[in-house]
């Protein structure tokens, strides 16, 4: 059977199922080939379902210090089969939604595993897709344009691939039926501080080890200071510049996996019940039947242009098999990147510099644009505004007065250059900063801007002030 249409997506996740919403309100007859569920890894697998857990990790951890707002709580009992249920109710729900909207936009669903084909009876030229049903069954489906989303998967170290028993991927974190009692992180990236964090607040025994000299290294360096200061007065054990020996790795008498780790100070032994691998994701980018193609891969991931076509120009790719910043809301944008261009339109190009970028945990992490370390890397004369959420009153209130929101903006051209965030909220208020990159606002712009009190929006525009050292609160 072979099913026509304007545009195929390889691929149901954020970047595809935008891409071809995107297309189908432009006038295309659209398809998506996913081979697991629509929404893919971010509403299976990751965004959703993690945040459905730090949600229930806040909520745990605020009703265990109601006491200090005045409400007492006789008994606080954490009963985890009823987490896990309500992740899977938030997924489903969502799930149910991403169907609906499929059928409102006429978009058809083939459900099976794809592979692009070349020049075939089908096609004079590559693109094309074979599709295995799940009834084993085969459908092709031919297009003029094609998009390829196949996102990533959670990355293995050599040594300590998940095996069923201790070692996790975040994949198999999120199925955890009961909590360890102590937990060994790998990697000290986006996943790894969020897992942290949630794990801290439902009571297990963290310990992270990172390779790099800092948590979230990518982040600018006041925030991993501040990140690393407050996980630590929770009890988080922290370990930087360290180097697993996974070889090492054995199982102790009492089921404990053990693993030794060369430190600044020496070799250490870790011992705990889980270990969670988290360094990060690798392209889906093999058995998709590129080599079918001319497409081109450059560091395994798939080569594009401004436009997110490939070295075919009739063929895109979005998203995590790109590389970049493996963010769903940056796969969502190329998505609609891609289809605009595919429909005749002139899209602007994406650009990294406007992404915010958020961590879900306690507190909250969110960026967007330059760290001070880029700023001057560029040559760039800065000033800094900074806020702590202390000087808040909304932020007393709330009894979550740790962090703060730092401005980095250009001495010359009075252009904001990054803004960085950790506090409460932060993943909210991020968003603003991100419109005032678009816009090109200056500080004074920001601080101009008025802001309702008592809220934590305030924090922006007065650290947006302290730039040119007019903040009303410091």
């Amino acid at each position: 059977m072979t099913i026509e249409v304007d545009m195929a997506v390889l691929g149901g996740g954020p970047g595809g199922y935008t891409a071809a919403i995107r297309a189908s309100q432009l006038g295309k007859k659209v398809a998506i080939i996913e081979m697991g569920k629509l929404g893919g890894t971010c509403l299976h697998r990751g965004c959703i379902p993690s945040k459905a857990l730090l949600r229930s990790a806040e909520v745990y951890h605020t009703v265990k210090e109601a006491d200090q707002y005045g409400v007492s709580t006789s008994e606080v009992v954490l009963r985890y089969e009823t987490v896990q249920q309500r992740k899977r109710q938030t997924v489903d729900g969502l799930y149910s939604g991403l169907q609906y909207l499929m059928r409102k936009h006429g978009i058809e669903v083939v459900q099976g595993k794809g592979r692009i084909i070349g020049p075939s009876i089908f096609s004079p030229r590559s693109g094309a897709v074979a599709v295995e049903l799940e009834n084993g069954e085969m459908e092709t489906v031919v297009s003029t344009n094609l998009i390829i989303a196949t996102g990533s998967r959670t990355r293995h170290l050599p040594g300590l691939e998940p095996d069923g028993r201790a070692i996790l991927s975040s994949d198999e974190a999120l199925e955890l039926e009961e909590l360890p009692g102590t937990l060994l992180i790998v990697g000290g990236g986006v996943i790894g501080v969020e897992w942290a964090s949630m794990m801290n607040d439902f009571g297990v025994e963290v310990t992270m080890v990172e390779a790099a000299a800092r948590l979230l290294p990518g982040e600018d360096a006041d925030i991993s200071t501040e990140l690393e200061r407050l996980l630590r007065k929770r009890g988080v054990r922290i370990l930087t510049g360290v180097k697993l020996d996974a070889s090492s790795r054995q199982y102790t008498e009492e089921g404990k996996l053990s693993i030794s780790a060369d430190t600044s100070d020496g070799p250490v032994l870790l011992e705990a019940d889980k270990l969670l691998v988290s360094v990060g994701r690798e392209a889906n980018a093999d058995q998709i039947g590129l080599e079918n193609t001319d497409v081109q891969l450059n560091g395994g991931f798939i080569k594009v242009n401004a436009m997110l076509q490939t070295t075919e120009p009739h063929i895109y790719a979005i998203g995590d098999v790109i590389g970049g910043l493996q963010l769903a809301h940056v796969a969502a944008h190329e998505g609609i990147i891609a289809a605009e261009h595919v429909c005749g339109l002139k899209p602007a190009a994406f650009s990294a510099t406007l992404v915010p970028r958020c961590v879900y945990s306690r507190p909250e992490i969110a960026s967007v644009g330059l760290t001070e370390h880029e700023a001057r890397q560029q040559g760039r004369n800065v000033r800094i505004g900074k806020i702590p959420f202390s000087a808040l009153g909304k932020a007393r209130v709330l009894g979550e007065q740790e962090g703060f929101v730092k401005v980095i903006a250009d001495s010359q051209t009075k252009d904001v250059l990054g803004v960085h965030m950790i506090g409460p909220h932060a993943t909210d208020l991020i968003a603003e900063a991100a419109l005032a990159k678009v816009l090109e606002a200056t500080p004074w712009e920001i601080g101009q801007t008025i802001h309702p009190h008592p809220t934590l929006s305030e924090a922006l525009s007065e650290a947006a002030l302290a730039v040119d050292g007019e903040s009303f609160v410091i």
